[in-house]
């Protein structure tokens, strides 16, 4: 005879059912996140360069104003991009090293050598097309 009353159901042990999830997610992540990103957008850019040269960037490294590199809200570092300037269509493969702009509704800052690849220094802000190319391309 069982140690408690006939009308109570031993219960058996849970299994943590959310650890699976977790651990799925957390395989899943660094990999799949990374590729989740915009592959082509369209808007403003602006460029930085000499106050913050040699100054670190999000990713760790120091600014280098003559670099062809760029900020960018989400892209992972070191996605390479090849960005146009929609004014008059002149283009630069650019690598993300860098968070930002945090300025209005700009989509990216370039380095003030990428902006000048593009021809839009005096101006300081220019509509462009960035589009991220495959792992390989545009070394």
């Amino acid at each position: 005879m069982p140690p408690y009353p006939a009308h109570i159901r031993p219960r058996r042990p849970r299994r943590p059912r959310g650890m699976l999830a977790l651990a799925v997610l957390a395989l899943a992540l660094p990999f799949g996140a990374a590729r989740a990103t915009v592959t082509v957008q369209e808007g403003l850019a602006s460029w930085y360069g000499a106050q913050f040269h040699a100054r670190p960037t999000a990713s760790g490294e120091k600014f280098d104003a003559g670099a062809l590199t760029m900020a960018h809200r989400t892209l992972p570092f070191g996605t390479k991009v090849l960005v146009t300037n929609l004014r008059n269509g002149r283009s630069v493969v650019v690598r993300v090293n860098d968070r930002g702009p945090f300025a209005g509704t700009r989509i990216a800052d370039l380095s003030q050598a990428a902006a000048t690849a593009l021809g839009m220094i005096r101006r300081g802000v220019g509509s462009v097309r960035i589009e991220v190319l495959p792992h390989g391309e545009g070394a």
